[in-house]
């Protein structure tokens, strides 16, 4: 007899995972290396570690080692917020009358409202465990500048955070709460490094992308004593910190012998998503499971959809490695969209390759179709989710909906990576009907394309 599934699942302390998952491992086709811009060839530790933590440039590096041990002391400051709980959306069900079975993994159980701090603070960690004085990052929506800043302020590091402009203008309470844990924050493009003077001459009035902050936050690293880069996604040493997310989402499940049919998250530069998916995909790889992956992005800036599979800078600025992914080209600066976490050009060399070996699939939504499907699931689960998060729900929403038409019962996951309390500005512009739709033309694309870097390998 099957038990009987709570409005929340809980986990105890000690079910927290003592180590990361690294999908890596498990691919056999593993995710093209990161090139030396200059030189065209795999960038080595050495080269990567003028700009990463010494510790993050081998867990970068690493596609062979299957699970890797959490710091006793990152482990116990997950304990503060973590495990999190995996909700049974029973309310959602009800409300669209669908015969669906409808899951969300919560990762906004923090002050910073989102899953981001989960890698923040294990970045802190191994930068004070090599003697940083501090580090620098850049942050769209703002949830990972807020995660970092509170991870730097945990091990009594200087933080340094560049926001993109138009959600440093957009969310001022996010801000805020970056310098309430004493972190300095730039709008960008700015006036105080080189490459952002250079952005801010060929794009005039610009609003900026993650792109652009990444070029200055990597500057301001690589020219300060002391200092290192870190970032909240793309990279693959966050989708192994992100990991948490998806193993506690499988022990939960499996305590009450629930096996998911589709597994969606939305998708800006992979964190979230790799996170959430790590484990079940792991089981598809070495032919254990079957799932079916969805990532969800928005229709204004398509890097999975519309973007082409090839090496690419990873900014605006042209100053970081080479990596192979599904780019919009780094020159593409995405609209002023409301989701702020998901406006980047590229996304991560591990999804992308996934992706192209066709073991998961990409949807690319509208704007105000996401608002619409943000504010049903306020109405009935009692959460205001973020603008990012809830590409998840509008494509969890139509998948439950298609149960609703053909009569099949599917079990639907989601992740619901944060809360959207700082992104009212975005909600009342859905509200009073300002909201747009904007998506990119193919001549748009062509123009971000057209800057892409000559790569025959």
């Amino acid at each position: 007899m099957k038990k009987e599934i709570p409005y929340k699942i809980y986990l105890s302390e000690e079910e927290l995972p003592k180590q990361w998952l690294n999908l890596r491992a498990f691919m056999k086709d593993k995710p093209a290396p990161l090139l030396n811009p200059d030189t065209l060839k795999p960038m080595t530790a050495e080269e990567l570690s003028g700009v990463f933590c010494e510790e993050l440039v081998k867990q970068e590096l690493d596609d062979t080692t299957p699970y890797i041990d959490i710091p006793e002391e990152v482990r116990d400051f997950y304990k503060m917020y973590r495990p999190a709980p995996l909700v049974r959306a029973y309310c959602l069900e009800k409300a669209l009358g669908t015969p669906a079975h409808i899951y969300y993994k919560f990762e906004g159980n923090n002050t910073s409202g989102s899953h981001k701090l989960n890698s923040a603070i294990a970045q802190a960690y191994y930068a004070k465990k090599q003697g940083l004085k501090g580090v620098t990052t850049e942050t769209g929506a703002g949830q990972w500048g807020t995660a970092l800043s509170m991870a730097c302020s945990y091990f009594e590091l200087d933080c340094n955070v560049y926001m993109v402009k138009v959600s440093y203008e957009q969310k001022p309470f996010r801000r805020e709460v970056m310098r309430t844990y004493g972190a300095k924050v730039t709008p960008s493009p700015s006036m105080s490094t080189n490459v952002g003077r250079k952005i801010l001459e060929e794009f005039p009035g610009t609003t900026g992308s993650l792109g652009c902050a990444i070029s200055e936050a990597v500057e301001a690293a690589t020219s300060k004593e002391g200092y290192r880069y870190v970032l909240g996604s793309v990279l693959n040493q966050v989708l192994l910190h992100q990991s948490v997310i998806g193993l506690e989402t499988k022990t939960a499940l499996d305590k009450y012998d629930v096996k998911p049919d589709i597994i969606i998250g939305c998708a800006g530069g992979g964190s979230n998503l790799g996170g959430l998916i790590a484990p079940f995909m792991a089981e598809k790889l070495q032919g254990k499971a079957d799932y079916r992956f969805i990532a969800v992005e928005p229709a204004s800036c398509p890097s999975f959809t519309r973007g082409k599979y090839a090496y690419d800078f990873c900014d605006t600025g042209k100053v970081c490695p080479l990596s192979k992914m599904y780019t919009l080209g780094s020159g593409f600066i995405p609209s002023a969209n409301h989701a702020g976490g998901l406006r980047y050009h590229g996304m991560t060399s591990t999804l992308s390759e996934l992706y192209n070996k066709g073991l998961m699939e990409a949807r690319a939504v509208e704007q105000t179709k996401v608002f619409e499907a943000a504010e049903q699931f306020a109405r009935v689960e009692g959460i205001l989710p973020a603008p990012e998060s809830s590409h998840a729900i509008r494509v969890a929403i139509d998948e439950a909906l298609k149960c609703k038409e053909t009569g099949e019962q599917k079990t639907i996951v989601f992740g619901l990576t944060g809360t959207g309390y700082f992104d009212m500005f975005a909600y009342e512009k859905f509200h009073d009907g300002k909201m747009s739709d904007y998506i990119p033309t193919d001549e748009d694309l062509a123009k971000g394309f057209a800057g892409l870097p000559k790569v025959d390998l």
